[in-house]
């Protein structure tokens, strides 16, 4: 066994159930209603795929890639009744803004399928996200949930009705803009990540010459997002220009880039994470970027502080060869994923 796998085993068994950064209030009791109904309504071998031990190594595994398969209970092998309850759990752990962006991004892969055309149906399958259940669900019980599948991945984990972590939380879209119509669902100029992206462009459009030259990153455009599919994020120093070195107005428009992040939870969760962004000091925030700064530009960019880390890219063409029109973005918390210490990596 790998060492990481290891070490993620033993925290996962040893964790204590009391998380280091809980949130402070109380959330309503809908996510273990909403996860007990599905797990009474699916079947004996479809509880054996959604529902694992919360010690389980199976809950740090994640990916965002297309799979022949992933871990636990698929939309596709649901009955429809089913499909219901899961998406209902699903809104529950997420705004209505998140829950809408997830719909739209499982809901992307009826457009890949029209591009790639005969013999992508298996790949390119707006079904084919999976649900896991981790732990004893209940009022007084730590428990966990994933969902995941292409270009989409949330991660939970809960005490009772508390989220007391959240992450990793990936969102991507390919294509990032439909350079056409594709059905009254997907008309020309959908963005389902326009936020995640103009924003950083007017952010680091309004830095002056020396600011940028702290922000911009030495060496080539990156290719992807640090530590994709480990169970921590990268253990990396902040590089970048600081929130310290920034106007008022500019520190204004960083945080509305990181609420297109944030905004994607329930409001409970971001305003936990806003409170810990502040207690660890807003100005120790760094924002760095590389590449263009319109799009069809190939660019990359990340905001990092001592409790957060975000990173997106845009540089792989479309499934139709429009070129930086397909987006990987992420959240992940630096004080540890999976509500794990970050001394699992």
């Amino acid at each position: 066994m790998p060492i990481w796998r290891a070490i993620v085993l033993f925290a996962l068994i040893g964790t204590a159930l009391v998380s280091t950064h809980q949130l402070a209030n109380q959330q309503p009791a809908d996510m273990v209603g909403a996860a007990k109904t599905l797990m009474g309504a699916v079947s004996k071998d479809g509880l054996a795929k959604l529902h694992q031990p919360i010690a389980t190594e199976k809950r740090v595994v994640w990916h965002f890639i297309p799979m022949d398969t992933r871990n636990g209970l698929p939309m596709m092998e649901m009955e429809p009744s089913q499909r219901m309850l899961a998406m209902k759990l699903l809104e529950t752990v997420l705004s209505q803004v998140g829950y809408d962006k997830a719909k739209t991004v499982m809901s992307l892969e009826n457009v890949l399928r029209m591009l790639e055309g005969p013999g992508s149906e298996q790949k390119r399958n707006p079904e084919k996200y999976y649900f896991e259940i981790f732990g004893d669900v209940g009022a007084d019980s730590r428990w966990g949930l994933s969902v995941e599948g292409h270009h989409l991945s949330v991660n939970f984990t809960m005490m009772g009705n508390k989220i007391v972590d959240s992450t990793p939380q990936f969102f991507a879209s390919n294509p990032a803009e439909l350079k056409t119509d594709y059905g009254t669902a997907f008309p020309k100029g959908l963005r389902i990540l326009r936020d995640e992206e103009e924003l950083a462009f007017g952010f680091v459009k309004s830095l002056n010459s020396q600011q940028k030259k702290l922000a911009l990153l030495d060496g080539e455009t990156p290719k992807e997002i640090r530590a994709a599919g480990t169970p921590q994020p990268p253990a990396s120093e902040n590089v970048g220009v600081t929130a310290d070195k920034l106007s008022a107005d500019q520190q204004a428009s960083l945080r509305n880039l990181m609420k297109s992040y944030t905004e994607k939870m329930r409001a409970e969760v971001a305003a936990e994470r806003w409170q810990l962004i502040e207690q660890a000091g807003f100005d120790k925030i760094a924002f760095c970027w590389s590449g263009g700064e319109k799009a069809g530009e190939p660019h990359y960019y990340r905001v990092q502080g001592p409790t957060f880390l975000i990173e997106f890219i845009n540089v792989q063409p479309d499934s139709a060869g429009n070129p930086a029109n397909h987006i990987h973005s992420v959240w992940r918390d630096m004080l540890g994923d999976f509500d794990l210490p970050i001394l699992a990596q």
